[in-house]
């Protein structure tokens, strides 16, 4: 007999917990995200569903999830780890570090999310906040002195 016989399912994003905001299931979400969990998107977020980040800025579930397809395919172990969340009324704010491997070296980009959720508690906006100069460029071999010397002679230090 399986280990889990009797136990309930695993909560997914299309069931939620008891109990759970949708802050909270958007980044439970996030942090299990797979290329097979992607096909649950529809139930996070709302059709028309607004999305912009430093590099993409889209509309619709279908574009959305063409952004994390891309993600999956041109990095290596992509992983979300939520690292703090604000909630008021229809909106939310999460606080996230970004792991992945791109070209063998580890990285971590650090940002913040907005949210606004619709009356189904489905996303309606979700506008990434990072700053892709100090963490990703600068991390990088070629551009990343450029960068790191640029902000050294802008810094008013």
């Amino acid at each position: 007999m399986p280990a889990n016989a009797g136990s309930p399912p695993e909560p997914s994003p299309a069931r939620p917990l008891p109990q759970e905001t949708p802050a909270q299931r958007l980044a439970r979400f996030y942090e299990t995200l797979t290329p097979a969990s992607l096909a649950a998107l529809d139930a996070l977020y709302a059709p028309e569903a607004r999305f912009k980040d430093p590099f993409n800025e889209v509309v619709g579930t279908a574009a959305i999830r063409r952004i994390f397809a891309h993600m999956f395919a041109t990095t290596d172990a992509p992983r979300f780890k939520v690292t703090e969340r604000i909630e008021q009324g229809g909106q939310a704010m999460l606080g996230w570090e970004f792991h992945f491997v791109l070209r063998g070296r580890a990285l971590t980009v650090r940002g913040v999310t907005q949210l606004r959720f619709d009356a189904d508690g489905r996303v309606t906006l979700h506008r990434d906040y990072w700053d892709a100069a100090e963490e990703l460029y600068e991390k990088l071999p070629l551009i990343g002195g450029v960068m790191r010397a640029l902000r050294r002679r802008l810094s008013a230090r």
